[in-house]
């Protein structure tokens, strides 16, 4: 049986970190993987599909393994896959090779994202008290310190391979401090079943908020620039600000979070959350001028910050399945989310406009406040 205190929240938010260290290492070797292999776009965007091919294919199986073998195995063995594989990005010598890497990577951190989650459910649950946006905050917090440090690294002339191992080492080293006091045996009652299992019930109407979610993060990640420059004519050399915004005020709301939801109740925050993003995407459509229009951006990041914790924790509590196959179930709808969400953003922008396609995106966040009181319920 599992004992849950301080160590293991601990070793949950080590996890988290090493997750969002290894994650954001990728995007910085995205240039220098297109000149080494002299890709084009259409080429680099279909290498890039392999990523979330990965992730897709083993994040559904995650849940059971992690409730048959317990966090600390499936925690452990994914991470260290992820250290192995993430130099392999860039030397990778020919696009197939690259891809195959890619889609290795994909699937370790898909296993180790799920994983880390069954583990934050169960230690929030016995722990009495909302922990989750924390432990989703550090993801957030190692993405910046991934991200910078790579970009450091690459400015100071080290080569892609060594500044990837460097994130490796940094990946490893808070993985092993987290090790000792990661969940060990199975959550009670969740050890067997079969290896797929359709979601139903409640999980399948959380896994669609929690799409409607990632869709708009997804969507902010690759259109929030291109919204800036051509609807409010600011300089290309500046609309990279539009998504730091988000990502700052989504920092800030994750880590700040926890007294919010502890004070207020989930569904508050999820209706609360719900309405300021949709504000956010709102004043960025309607925004006569630039700086507005980047208040709009820190909106939607301080509104969507603790809704996806909120559902995982709802997915958690929700009786219809087993907690650790609920989480791979809505991780792997969230993360569709986020692959479809720049498609679909492009699809509809062509078909009427950029700016009806983020006020879309805006509607999407109301539906999210409007199901506030079902998609915080526990039961």
């Amino acid at each position: 049986m599992n004992s849950v205190g301080p160590n293991q929240r601990l070793s949950t938010r080590l996890a988290f970190l090493a997750a969002g260290l290894a994650m954001s290492a990728w995007a910085p070797l995205v240039p220098f993987a297109k000149q080494r292999l002299a890709l084009g776009e259409a080429d680099l965007g279909l290498l890039l599909l392999c990523l979330g091919a990965g992730s897709l294919m083993a994040m559904p199986v995650t849940g059971l393994l992690a409730s048959r073998f317990g966090c600390r195995v499936v925690v452990l063995v994914s991470g260290a896959f992820v250290c192995l594989v993430l130099p392999g990005l860039a030397v990778a010598p020919t696009p197939m090779l690259l891809g195959a890497t890619l889609f290795a990577f994909g699937a370790a951190l898909g296993t180790l994202d799920v994983a880390m989650n069954v583990q934050a459910v169960i230690v929030e649950r016995e722990s009495g008290g909302s922990l989750m946006s924390g432990f989703h905050g550090l993801f957030s917090v190692g993405g910046f310190i991934g991200a910078g440090l790579m970009a450091l690294m690459l400015w100071a002339g080290l080569s892609p391979a060594a500044a990837s191992a460097v994130v490796s080492l940094l990946v490893a080293l808070s993985l092993v401090a987290a090790a000792p006091h990661l969940l060990r045996e199975p959550d009670a009652g969740e050890g067997h079943g079969s290896m797929f299992v359709v979601p139903h019930g409640a999980v399948i109407f959380i896994g669609v908020l929690c799409f409607l979610c990632f869709l708009a993060e997804g969507a902010i990640l690759d259109w929030s620039a291109l919204l800036l420059t051509s609807e409010q004519n600011m300089d290309a050399t500046r609309a990279g600000l539009g998504y730091a915004a988000f990502a700052a005020a989504m920092t800030v709301g994750r880590l700040t979070g926890d007294r919010v939801v502890s004070r207020l109740g989930g569904k508050r925050v999820l209706l609360l959350g719900g309405l300021c993003s949709a504000a956010g995407f709102f004043a960025a459509v309607l925004a006569p001028s630039a700086p507005l229009a980047l208040v709009g951006f820190l909106l939607v990041g301080l509104g969507a910050s603790n809704v996806v914790p909120i559902l995982f924790t709802a997915a958690g509590n929700q009786s219809a399945m087993p907690a650790g196959l609920a989480i791979g179930a809505i991780t792997t709808l969230g993360y569709a989310g986020i692959l479809a969400g720049p498609a679909i953003i492009g699809f509809v922008a062509h078909a009427v406009s950029l700016n009806l396609a983020f006020a879309g995106l805006g509607a999407a966040m109301l539906v999210i406040a409007a199901s506030a009181r079902l998609g915080a319920a526990k039961g």
